[in-house]
């Protein structure tokens, strides 16, 4: 192994990111020589308008062939969000969104996503006995989700180095939180899919899929869009 943890907590959702940060952890854990990774993926189902992001997930998982959990919320956690609520509609064709001028945070945010969904990873990391988890939030093109940010993180990792019984021992290390993509755009993101060997055609990145299909209009698809196109690629996802 390429890292000196004994495992790590994957956050999975199926999407671009997450897969792409799931392959940079098991790259760290010595994938392709090393067949059994020390890493877990986890995966929450809260009812979410792309669903199918699960099935996706699952399927990435087994690819590596690691341990993958799903974990079931109660949808009524979070309220208020167009991801979740059928009343709300989930908004398309952003103007500010690709210009790098957003400022608004729009109904896809989830209240309290990310805050739930670390904890639940630190305290599955720290019953497993591993040291780090991996996310994939992004600072850089995101859709200005308060969770995403670089101070989060750092406010997190000191909340996980405070409040855990790894964090305060004097033989042992805190559990890390790890974010190799928080400072890449979209299209960097897409050319480190590929150089870590990600399977960019198994994942879904859309908030309002139509039959399973992306619909080409949300947040999420745009700044997709956007990364392959920079690249002269065509999204394989969609072949």
């Amino acid at each position: 192994m390429t890292t000196k943890s004994t495992g790590a907590i994957v956050l999975l959702s199926g999407g671009l990111d997450s897969t792409t940060c799931l392959y940079i952890a098991a790259k760290d854990y010595g994938y392709p020589k090393n067949k059994k990774l020390p890493l877990l993926a986890l995966s929450f189902d809260y009812s979410q308008k792309h669903k199918i992001e699960l099935i996706k997930s699952k399927k990435i998982a087994k690819l590596l062939g690691i341990k993958h959990v799903t974990q079931k919320l109660d949808p009524g956690f979070f309220l208020g969000s167009s991801l979740t609520e059928k009343k709300i509609k989930v908004r398309k064709n952003a103007k500010n969104l690709l210009s790098g001028e957003e400022k608004e945070i729009p109904n896809t945010y989830v209240p309290g996503r990310n805050i739930l969904f670390l904890s639940f990873a630190l305290s599955l990391a720290e019953g497993h006995g591993f040291d780090s988890i991996y996310i994939g939030v992004n600072a850089l093109d995101y859709s200005g989700y308060p969770d995403c940010r670089p101070e989060f993180i750092e406010s997190f990792q000191k909340m996980a180095n405070l409040g855990t019984k790894k964090g305060v021992s004097e033989d042992g290390d805190s559990i890390q939180i790890k974010t190799p993509l928080l400072h890449l755009n979209k299209k960097e993101i897409i050319e480190l899919g590929i150089h870590v060997g990600a399977p960019l055609h198994l994942t879904h990145s859309c908030y309002d899929p139509i039959k399973g299909k992306p619909c080409g209009k949300c947040d999420s698809c745009l700044l997709r869009n956007k990364g392959f196109a920079e690249l002269g690629m065509t999204d394989p996802s969609l072949g």
